[in-house]
């Protein structure tokens, strides 16, 4: 639907600009301040939230939307274990550390004061990125994500039923 499209666009957005910021010298905070401050802009823009972005993040009404953060470590187990913080602040990123980046916007299927078309939509996007001396290294880069893709691998599937 139309309303899908726009949620999982505000997310794809989210996704790829919290990618940008896994460099070198980032760090989980950064993916994750770069994610909502997308996730937010489009929840704005779709009617969804009320105010302005400087507003919307300083209150974290975004989070009724959002709950959760946008990545962890991956390494020998899903959820590796490691430290988000070093000496009390944010971990940077070094190359060879591989992390998950996951925005997403749930909408119950109760929500008040949200359109009927928004509601019961969730969508989240994953991707894993190890961090190099250059560029992020999208390790799962080969799973379809852009809609036309999306739209193209569920038309070419036949419901059973």
């Amino acid at each position: 639907s139309d309303a899908q499209k726009a949620i999982y666009s505000i997310v794809l957005d989210a996704q790829k600009a919290a990618i940008a910021t896994c460099r070198v010298g980032g760090t989980i905070e950064l993916v994750h301040d770069a994610a909502v401050a997308v996730l937010a802009q489009g929840l704005l823009d779709e009617g969804l939230l009320e105010g302005d972005l400087e507003s919307v993040l300083e209150s974290e009404s975004y989070k009724r939307f959002y709950m959760h953060r946008t990545s962890h470590w991956i390494g020998l187990d899903v959820h590796d274990a490691g430290d988000y913080n070093k000496d009390g602040k944010p971990r940077e990123f070094e190359p060879g550390m591989v992390l998950t980046v996951e925005p997403g916007i749930y909408i119950s299927p109760t929500a008040e004061n949200v359109p009927e078309a928004y509601q019961g939509i969730g969508i989240r996007i994953e991707d894993d990125i190890l961090i190099t001396d250059g560029e992020p290294d999208n390790l799962t880069v080969d799973t379809p994500k852009e809609i036309d893709d999306i739209e193209r691998l569920v038309g070419s599937r036949q419901l059973e039923l």
